[in-house]
């Protein structure tokens, strides 16, 4: 595996095509990743909503699955102090919803079921030494990043303007990937909050791969063999899809998720702060019409989730999606449910 002092193969990651799955929390586990990347592409896994115990476990499944590369993601950001004030404010916001469900919001606890990559967590990974390691929400401090390189593992992250790229090359990573405005999921901002600063990804992809010198990846809008050709056009390295996975078989993806997106009628995403407090493109359903899709009341990422939660789980029960984070980019019209190894195949037309 080659590191950034070295010179980068065509298909650096390692796998046979330049292909990554976007590592999608809450709707995948180890088995699309291995999926994927017996397949050829590399499949990711998603782990910072996994306790110490599911992400060995995770690891481990990942370990004995397949014998070529895989990537494992990890969120960057910086844990903000409780602010009770804004928590209640949030709860009142939401007290319609929670006397319609019959919850009582003094029996919610707080939390944030999110974490960012620490040094217990790169205890836990170190044994493992996953060929790939990704960062959302900028890079972890330089020790830990040294600590990753140091196992061989290559390192990408996420960047939704230049400076990020700049930055993201600057401190350590050895490949940017541009997130454009189109992507699903959360917003891999870290720089500034200004959301008008992130243009789609035809439009960041060129100006990403001239500023920087490690390979780029293009991300957002890219579901099928014609998107992957203009990304490589315009100088990307590989490409990293994510909403073409979620209806795939190996993906857990709920069934309201799955029901909205083949729902013709659904196909309208916004970005929105509502499920965890950090802007995320997903699928406009009956909370973002209402609340959102943004609205500063709710509390700094990750502290929104835990008011979400119940109201969700009842929803989900209904087997409505009106309370679920349904993460999906602009591009869904025409996804399919199918095996991932088919589907990389498909891809793999473009290549």
């Amino acid at each position: 595996m080659p590191t950034s002092s070295a010179p980068f193969a065509p298909f650096f990651l390692g796998t046979r095509l330049p292909l990554i799955q976007a590592p999608m929390a809450g709707v995948q586990d180890a088995r699309l990743a291995v999926a994927v990347s017996n397949a050829g592409g590399l499949g990711s896994l998603p782990a910072a909503m996994l306790t110490p115990e599911a992400l060995r476990t995770q690891l481990q499944a990942l370990r004995d699955g397949t014998t070529k590369p895989f990537n494992v993601n990890f969120f960057a950001h910086t844990p903000p102090a409780a602010d009770e004030a804004r928590e209640a404010g949030w709860r009142h916001r939401l007290g319609a919803y929670y006397a319609e469900f019959g919850i009582d919001p003094a029996t919610i606890a707080a939390g944030s079921g999110r974490q960012p990559f620490t040094s217990d967590i790169a205890d836990l990974v170190e044994p493992f030494r996953p060929p790939v390691v990704s960062f959302h929400f900028g890079l972890p401090a330089p020790e830990l990043i040294a600590r990753v390189k140091g196992w061989g593992s290559l390192v990408l992250g996420s960047a939704t303007t230049v400076d990020e790229a700049r930055w993201l090359e600057a401190h350590g990573a050895d490949a940017v990937i541009a997130q454009g405005w189109e992507a699903g999921g959360h917003r891999g901002h870290f720089l500034s909050d200004d959301l008008t600063r992130q243009p789609g990804t035809m439009a960041l992809l060129p100006q990403i791969v001239r500023a920087v010198k490690v390979p780029v990846v293009a991300a957002g809008g890219i579901v099928d063999a014609r998107g992957i050709r203009a990304a490589l056009a315009l100088g990307a390295s590989a490409v990293q899809l994510g909403t073409a996975f979620l209806l795939c078989e190996e993906a857990t993806t709920s069934a309201p998720h799955r029901a909205a997106l083949r729902d013709p009628g659904h196909h309208h995403t916004a970005v929105t702060n509502l499920f965890t407090g950090r802007p995320a493109r997903g699928i406009v359903n009956r909370l973002m019409r209402e609340v959102g899709p943004l609205n500063e009341v709710a509390p700094q990422f990750p502290l929104a989730t835990s008011g979400i939660a119940p109201l969700r789980a009842k929803a989900e029960a209904q087997g409505s999606g009106d309370f679920s984070p349904l993460w999906a980019g602009q591009n869904f019209a025409a996804l399919r449910e199918i095996g991932a190894a088919a589907l990389v195949t498909e891809l793999s037309a473009a290549f």
